[in-house]
């Protein structure tokens, strides 16, 4: 049970599945054979996207992980021991079924006091990145993984748990197509890639007026647009200051001081919400919801800050107050380590979700215990923040 009690439900935009094995291959047509595929490397297995081994993720079997909120004191308050990473973790643990389906993780979910919670992939993360070549791959590989999660979870397990299908951008048409063919599945959210497409044409923002057609089926539908963090190839802009000509960066794999620096300023998501405003696509589309996801609050009041000098200096080249733009559009989910308050006061309270990346390490153990951080608000702005609004970004009714 968990720790915390509350009377309201509890709505967590942030939750994780792990795919099983032939997630990307199962449905995946043969002339795709081998594209991606599981490798053995010094006795680990590794996953390979045209035969390129990818350490991004890496366990992705994910037989053996870090237990949920390993990581959770060292965002919270640093590392100032100087410990090593696998002291920071400790013990792995073998994964539970219920990180593999949605049966067992409804059980989890009554134990952690979620009511409901948005399902997102893990390893799905690493594809778009690295298939950038080859538009017509990337939309068969996505397409192949919506497959698997239809099957595996289902787009809306029992009205409690909603797992996100991938929507890949680089040939709108196709786009469309797989957009139609997950929302007649059930699907309540989408997730894209908070980064430039790529495509025949090179790359683009998503935002441009040429994804103009993609966006109206969006509308239509009325799909809430989730944005979660993944690979957004910022990578190589990092080599050019690293002076390393190609390689991934890892995640927690003892970052230099500048890459930790560079990923706590939220890049990837400022530019994407930058060009979302700026590109003018949420102005030609005033319906859309979109959500990022794991992506922090960090990133928000610069970006309110350049938005509010922006405008001030020439106001013709907007088409409407872009800050009243983004609170109109955009929800945001801060990271569990970040006080909510400021973001609060900067937005509203009706603009921020909950969410406890549960299980992966930098999570929480016990998600309820976000409750503490917002001890001081009235009873109704908790229960907004903890589940209302994300449950209207959602479409979904909520009793507080």
């Amino acid at each position: 049970m968990p720790k915390t009690v509350v009377d309201f439900p509890v709505f967590d935009a942030d939750n994780h599945m792990y795919e099983t094995t032939d997630a990307f291959t199962k449905f995946l047509p043969k002339e795709y054979d081998g594209l991606v595929k599981y490798v053995q490397v010094n006795g680990r297995t590794k996953i390979a996207v045209r035969n390129v081994i990818s350490d991004y993720i890496p366990n992705p079997t994910f037989e053996v992980v870090g237990r949920p909120g390993a990581s959770e004191e060292f965002f919270k308050h640093g590392n100032p021991e100087g410990k090593s990473r696998r002291e920071m973790i400790g013990e792995p643990i073998r994964s539970p079924e219920a990180f593999f389906s949605p049966e067992p993780r409804l059980a989890l979910m009554d134990e952690l006091g979620l009511d409901r919670a948005l399902m997102w992939p893990t390893l799905a993360s690493l594809l778009e990145e690295r298939l950038y070549m080859d538009p017509k791959a990337t939309h068969a590989v996505i397409h192949a993984l919506n497959q698997w999660m239809h099957e595996h979870w289902t787009f809306n397990y029992e009205g409690r748990i909603f797992a996100s299908p991938v929507i890949t951008l680089p040939i709108v048409d196709e786009a469309i197509k797989e957009l139609e063919w997950v929302a007649e599945r059930g699907a309540k959210l989408i997730l894209i890639r908070p980064a430039p497409v790529p495509g025949y044409r090179g790359y683009r923002s998503f935002a441009l007026p040429e994804f103009d057609p993609f966006w109206q089926r969006v509308t239509e539908l009325d799909i809430t647009v989730g944005m979660h963090a993944s690979d957004d190839g910022l990578t190589r802009y990092y080599n050019l200051w690293e002076g390393q000509p190609e390689g991934e960066h890892l995640p927690f794999a003892g970052f230099s001081a500048f890459l930790d620096i560079m990923h706590t300023q939220g890049r990837g998501i400022f530019d994407t919400v930058a060009s979302l405003l700026g590109h003018g696509l949420l102005s030609r589309f005033p319906s859309l919801r979109i959500l990022p996801v794991e992506n922090g609050a960090a990133w928000v009041r610069p970006l309110v800050a350049a938005l509010e000098q922006s405008y001030a200096k020439n106001p013709s080249q907007w088409p409407e107050d872009p800050l009243m733009v983004f609170k109109r559009n955009v929800w945001i989910h801060p990271f569990h380590e970040e006080d909510p308050r400021g973001l609060i006061d900067l937005l509203g309270v009706d603009r921020v979700v909950f969410g406890s990346d549960y299980p992966h390490i930098e999570g929480m153990s016990d998600p309820l215990s976000y409750v503490d951080e917002l001890q001081g608000l009235p009873h109704e702005d908790i229960a907004r923040v903890m589940g209302g609004n994300l449950a209207e970004v959602m479409r979904l009714p909520f009793a507080a």
